[in-house]
């Protein structure tokens, strides 16, 4: 690996560009650069790991039991990539990918940006590995100071070995919530209670999926941590309504269980309903997406070997639909094969050969996980909040009765419309905390599916990007037309 400090020291032209440097980002820059391909990884983080394995080669959190052995695996990744030959660019963002032409026919130009200074670099094929984000859980309250998401907290413990201090309460569904319950109370963390939003009805319509959970590799896991966290702390499950109360900060949260109501006093809120594929830079590149209706999320449109709709891109990892991080690694190596194989480094009959057994290895990692997506589908009241005052963007502070109101008054067909009307989608956050819930109110509203409503049409820059480094991108004609498009 060779760490990029400097902007200007990246090369002008590589085959491969990889952006983001969790599981599948890690091991898609290794795959390709073992095969001689001339690869660049580019990721935000200061070091590697993505989410999952976040400052797995960092964190000051040692206690193996905290983090649990499955973080730790993280090392054994980020070890290969580390051994490759790769170009690494740290702390640098992607915000732009786009079509141009190269000697060698079609590629794209990416713009990297880091310690104020912005490039523009060319490739032949891109590999988006950008990941999951966390499903935004808009409740009245959530924007009170003390009130934060599962992932946030758990970033803090990853990097820092900092828990949340005081009373702290858990709420929403998932694997996760039992993940980071444990995690965070094996690090002394004062939990309180643990409020679970899973609909009853979800069991039922799980059923179907039971043969092949049992048979899989999450099952193990996952009794074991269940029973862990049940044994420690108090769950409350069947949790139907949930407010969160203060005035300068968030002093209780407000739960409704089948009728009855209870305030359970606490001084952090995590909030955490399931994770969905972050699609805006692969909306951005204008890779086509589709609905699914079961998880209630966009997901890419993909081939066998993770190839998108545009040509020469490839969507690897949780960002292609949520598996997990050994079914990201895995497909992050399926897909640095199959560009490999497209230019011209490798034949079919190689690429076939090596993916077969990655192939194999992936079907036991996903083997189950349609249970899991059943069970832990969202409750609808969470999805789209009836709570007229409820913020939905964040960034523009506008309110689940606004985006209600507009729909019907206005005739609002869908989410760019809405942005028009009421600048949400238009914050910093370019619609990664707004777009899935502004989503869902359209659709209720207008009583036709999220799939008919759409979602926010993304463009360039996909991320911040200044004036100051645009104006001082090296004086190429690419950087010209970059500026002046």
């Amino acid at each position: 690996m060779n760490r990029i400090g400097d902007v200007s020291a990246l090369q002008n032209h590589y085959d491969l560009v990889v952006v983001g440097a969790g599981p599948a980002g890690l091991a898609a820059a290794a795959a390709a650069s073992e095969l001689g391909l001339a690869a660049l990884l580019a990721d935000e983080n200061p070091t590697p790991g993505g989410q999952i394995y976040r400052g797995v080669t960092t964190t000051p959190v040692q206690r193996r039991d905290v983090l649990g052995d499955d973080y730790w695996r993280g090392r054994d990744v980020v070890e290969r990539f580390e051994r490759s030959a790769a170009d690494y660019a740290a702390a640098a963002t992607v915000w732009t990918v786009g079509r141009t032409d190269l000697p060698s026919g079609e590629g794209f130009e990416i713009g990297v940006s880091a310690g104020g200074q912005a490039r523009l670099v060319e490739a032949r094929h891109v590999i988006l590995a950008t990941g999951a984000l966390e499903r935004p859980m808009p409740i009245p309250g959530w924007t009170l100071p003390g009130v934060m998401t599962a992932g946030a907290a758990q970033i803090a413990l990853k990097t820092s070995g900092v828990v949340p201090d005081g009373r702290v309460v858990l709420a929403g569904c998932g694997p996760l919530l039992y993940l980071l319950a444990s995690q965070l109370q094996a690090a002394g963390a004062d939990i309180v209670a643990v409020l679970d939003t899973t609909e009853r009805a979800n069991m039922a319509a799980a059923a179907a999926a039971l043969p092949d959970f049992l048979l899989s590799p999450y099952l193990a896991k996952g009794l074991k941590l269940m029973l862990t966290a049940r044994r420690r702390l108090r769950f409350l499950g069947g949790v139907t309504g949930l407010r969160a109360e203060g005035e300068s900060r968030v002093r209780h949260v407000v739960v409704e269980r089948g009728g009855a109501r209870e305030t359970i006093p606490c001084d952090v809120l995590l909030l955490h309903q399931g994770v969905i594929p972050n699609v805006n830079m692969t909306s951005a590149v204008g890779c086509e997406q589709a609905w699914d209706a079961q998880q209630h999320c966009w997901t890419p449109k993909l081939d066998d070997w993770f190839s998108a709709s545009v040509p020469g891109v490839s969507i690897a990892g949780d960002g292609a639909g949520v598996g997990g991080a050994e079914s990201a690694a895995l497909r992050g190596e399926i897909a640095a094969y199959e560009a490999a194989r497209r230019m011209g480094r490798i034949d079919q009959g190689e690429r076939d050969r090596r993916a077969a057994p990655v192939r194999a290895a992936l079907a036991k990692a996903m083997r189950g996980r349609r249970f899991l997506d059943v069970l832990y589908r969202p409750a609808a009241a969470f999805l789209a909040p009836q709570d007229a005052d409820t913020i939905v963007c964040r960034c523009e502070e506008v309110t689940a009765g606004q985006l209600r109101e507009a729909t019907r008054t206005l005739g609002v067909q869908g989410p760019n419309q809405m942005k028009t009307f009421l600048r949400c989608g238009m914050g910093p956050c370019q619609g990664r905390l707004c777009g899935p819930t502004v989503t869902e109110i359209i659709a209720q509203e207008r009583g036709v599916s999220p799939a008919e409503v759409g979602y926010y049409r993304l463009r360039p820059p996909v991320k911040p990007v200044t004036l100051g480094e645009l104006a001082n991108l090296p004086k190429t004609d690419a950087a010209v037309k970059a500026v002046c498009r």
